[in-house]
C-alpha cells in the first residue's frame, strides 16, 4: 500500500475507534421504546428524480408495514418499513460508522425483515399479530424519541446521516437465486468470517468464508480475556468433578478440528466431545475462535472476535467503506453471489401489510 494511504487509513481508523468509544452507542444495544415517526422518511427519491440513484432503487416500499411487537408498551403496532429498518439501523450500528457501511448494513436488516415474512418465520413471539419483536430475540429496534434521548445534542446531525442512509437503499433487498437472503451479521470477525454449516450445521451457498482483515485494527472488541476456575469450568460444561480438566492431566482442552474461518469447530475436554459454538455459549465466550492457559487452578481464555462469524462482519464493513468501497461491493462481498432485489416484490401475495 502507498505510505501516504497508509497513514490515511491510520488515522480514519483511530478516529473511528475514538468516536465510537466516547459517544458509546453499542452495536449490542438491546433497547426498546415508544414509537415515532421521523417526517424525512417519507421521501422516496428514484433513479427517475436522482440520477446518482442505481436503477434499482425505486418506489414501492413506502406502502408497506411491519408489525412490530413493543416489549416497553406490552403492544403489537405496525410501523413503515423504512421507519422500521431506520430504528434497526440505528440500534445494531454506530452512527459513526461511514455512512456505505451504515448503507450495507440498513440492506441487511430490510432483507432479515423481508424474509422473515416470505418464510412465514413466527417463532419466538408473544400473543398478538406481530412479525417480530423489538429485542436482541430478532432485531433490536429504537424509535425516533429515544434516539432524541440519547444522543442530544448531536441528534440532528445523526439522523440525517441516518436518513440519508435510509433514503440511499430505500427499498432494496439483498437476494441469492431470486429469493431474500439470510442476511447474518456479526460485530468483529477474528479475521475470516466463518461457512455456515461451520457454525450451525446448514450449507447455505451465500455464507462463504471470507477474509474480514479490518477487524483486528479497528474493533475494540477484537481480542478479550476472561478468567474463570476448573469447577466452573466442569459446572458449565456438565463435567464430572472426577475429571481433571488441566493442561497437565493430558486429558484437559485439546483442538481437534479448525473451522476454514479459522475457528475452533471441535474440542475435546476432559475426553467429552464439544463443538467450538457448544463451549463459546456454555461459557459466554465472545468467539469460537480462542486460546486458553492455566494459571494454578484458574483458567485464562483469550477470544478473537464478537459474535458467531457468520455473515457480514460490521467493523469489516467498516473498514472496506474507510478504503472508499461502495454499499454494494460492501454486501456482495461478505455475501458470496447475491444480487440486489426490491423489497415490493416479495410483499404480494403474502401478508406483510400494506397501507
Amino acid at each position: 500500500m502507498d505510505p501516504k494511504k497508509a497513514i490515511r487509513l491510520a488515522l480514519l481508523c483511530l478516529s473511528s475507534f475514538v468516536a465510537v468509544v466516547v459517544a458509546a452507542p453499542s452495536i449490542l444495544w438491546k433497547n426498546s421504546a415508544s414509537v415515532s415517526m421521523p417526517s424525512v422518511i417519507s421521501a422516496n427519491p428514484t433513479a427517475e428524480t436522482d440520477p446518482s440513484m442505481p436503477s434499482v432503487y425505486r418506489q414501492g416500499s413506502s406502502s408497506l408495514y411491519i408489525p412490530v411487537y413493543l416489549t416497553k408498551e406490552k403492544k403489537v403496532e405496525s410501523l413503515p418499513l423504512e421507519t422500521y429498518v431506520r430504528g434497526v439501523l440505528a440500534a445494531e450500528m454506530p452512527i459513526e460508522f461511514e455512512l456505505e457501511a451504515l448503507k450495507a448494513q440498513a440492506m441487511a436488516a430490510r432483507t432479515y425483515i423481508i424474509r422473515k415474512q416470505v418464510e412465514q418465520e413466527m417463532g419466538n413471539l408473544p400473543p398478538g399479530e406481530a412479525l417480530v419483536t423489538d429485542t436482541i430475540n430478532h432485531q433490536v429496534y429504537v424509535s425516533d424519541l429515544e434516539l432524541k434521548a440519547r444522543w442530544g445534542s448531536l441528534y440532528e446531525g445523526n439522523s440525517d446521516k441516518l436518513d440519508q442512509a435510509i433514503r440511499e437503499t430505500e427499498g432494496v433487498i439483498l437476494t441469492y437465486d431470486g429469493k431474500p437472503i439470510e442476511a447474518n451479521f456479526f460485530s468483529t470477525s477474528n479475521g475470516y468470517t466463518e461457512n455456515s454449516e461451520d457454525y450451525w450445521n446448514s450449507y447455505i451457498p451465500y455464507l462463504r468464508s471470507v477474509p474480514s482483515p479490518w477487524d483486528r485494527m479497528l474493533s475494540p472488541r477484537f481480542k478479550e480475556t476472561v478468567e474463570m476456575s476448573a469447577a466452573a469450568l466442569r459446572s458449565k460444561l456438565g463435567i464430572s468433578s472426577t475429571l481433571s480438566v488441566s493442561t497437565g492431566s493430558g486429558s484437559g482442552l485439546q483442538v481437534v478440528e479448525l473451522s476454514q474461518g479459522h475457528r475452533i469447530k471441535k474440542l475435546r475436554i476432559a475426553g467429552k466431545a464439544f463443538s467450538g459454538r457448544e463451549v463459546r455459549e456454555k461459557l459466554g465466550l465472545n468467539s469460537s475462535q480462542f486460546q486458553w492457559s492455566w494459571q494454578g487452578d484458574r483458567l485464562q481464555i483469550t477470544t478473537f472476535g464478537y459474535g458467531h462469524g457468520v455473515g457480514m462482519s460490521q467493523w469489516g464493513a467498516q473498514g472496506m467503506a474507510l478504503e472508499g468501497r461502495k454499499a454494494e461491493e460492501i454486501v456482495k462481498y461478505f455475501y458470496t453471489g447475491i444480487e440486489l432485489g426490491e423489497a415490493a416484490n416479495f410483499s404480494k401475495g403474502n401478508n406483510l401489510q400494506k397501507k
